[in-house]
Parts: structure tokens; sequence; C-alpha cells
């Protein structure tokens, strides 16, 4: 890996435009006053950093469930899938992974499996790290099916500055663990709800990284994780 490697990443389609908008704002505002400019340089510097997409190294052991986004994990707790998605009323352990604005927002498939159902809900803009975010707020659900029948929901959540959900899979898509599948502007959160019976590999204030860091075994059967802040 070279030096401009580290720096330069490869930009989501999505955010083209945005940063052609921003670059434009930026011209004008050199033209009004020169100080005002530079603001607007660091404000397109920020704008392309927000939407890049980097490479990422996904582990393809079969059973390996993996961070759809990059952050924090907020919050672990047994909670009832998004009702929208036809799944069983049965409590879940959600692992919910919170994306401040200076994270990657490309959301990525935590599991190898068939989109079983896809489904938008409006809602609130609540902070998103809190836990009331994932009942009340804008949300777009995920159901995965996997090769064993199991399955697992993704939920992309919008946050306090986040105006717009992208999901860029139908129901009857076939997903590879890591695979893009969604992003969303501006701050936001990611929930994933483990199968039954599966412990978290991961605890509360743990950095993830979409697409590498493992949420969870289903192969495994180790029980829940503890960690302590040093």
């Amino acid at each position: 890996m070279n030096m401009m490697s580290t720096f330069v990443k490869p930009m989501h389609p999505e955010g083209r435009r945005f940063v052609a908008i921003f670059a434009a704002i930026t011209v004008a505002l050199f033209l009004l006053w020169e100080p005002l400019g530079w603001i607007g340089v660091g404000a397109t510097v920020w704008c392309y950093y927000f939407f890049r997409d980097p490479p990422r190294t996904v582990p393809e052991r079969e059973g390996l469930i993996i961070s759809p986004a990059d952050g924090v994990v907020s919050l672990i707790e047994p909670a009832v899938p998004p009702a929208e998605l036809g799944m069983a009323d049965t409590p879940l352990t959600r692992v919910s992974v919170f994306m401040n604005v200076f994270n990657c927002h490309v959301n990525r498939a935590p599991i190898a499996g068939t989109v079983a159902a896809v489904a938008y809900r409006p809602g609130k803009f609540f902070n998103a790290s809190l836990d009331k975010a994932s009942s009340d707020n804008e949300r777009m659900s995920l159901a995965l099916t996997l090769k064993d029948g199991r399955q697992v929901a993704v939920v992309q959540i919008a946050g306090l500055v986040a105006r717009r959900i992208l999901c860029f899979v139908e129901q009857d898509t076939v997903l590879r663990t890591g695979e893009r599948f969604g992003l969303i502007r501006f701050g936001s959160r990611v929930d994933v709800y483990l199968p039954e019976g599966v412990s978290p590999l991961v605890s509360v204030g743990q950095g993830t990284i979409a697409g590498e860091t493992v949420l969870a075994d289903l192969h495994s059967s180790e029980p829940a994780r503890r960690a302590r802040l040093e």
C-alpha cells in the first residue's frame, strides 16, 4: 500500500453529484471572499470522504456474520425484528452499529443469503445512537434467508442528520457476504438481528469495519463476549 492509497479512496457513485455541488459552492465562495472559499474546500473534502467506498477484505468462512457498517457497537439487546418483515415476533439478539458523519456509510451484507423481504417505513429522525431510534426512526429493513433456512434481519436506520436511506437490492436478490447493498446519508445506524441462539462476538463500545469485523458465528457455541475499557 502506497501513501496515495492511504489517503485517496474510491468514491461511491452516489457521492459524485454532492461533491460537484460542494465544489461549485466553493468556487462561488472564493469569488465572494477567499476565507469563505477555504471553508468550502474543507467541506468539499469532507463530502468526498463521506462517500468513500474503500475495498474490504471479507472473511469467507461459512457461518460468519460480518458487520454491515463502519462505526461503533452502540447497543446489544433482545428485540423483536421490524414487523413489516413478516418474521416471527420472538425477540432476537440485536446488535446496533452507530455511524457518525465521519464513518464510511456504504452498507454491506452481513452474511450470504437471499433477500426474502425489503420494507421501507417512514418515521422520525432521533439521534441514531438512542434505543428508541430502532422503533421510531425512518428505516429500511431487509430479511435475508440463509442456506439452512434461518433468517438474519438487517435494518438501515436514519439518524438526526440523515435524511435519505438508499437500498440497492430487491426481493429475491442473492447477496454474498460483504456485498454492498445500500448507503445512508449523513449519520445513522444499522441493526443486525441474529438468529435465535446465536451469541454476539463483539461488545458495546467496540469499533467495527463494514465487511470485515465478525459480529457472530453461526457455528460457534462461544458465549457472548465481554470486554473492558482501558
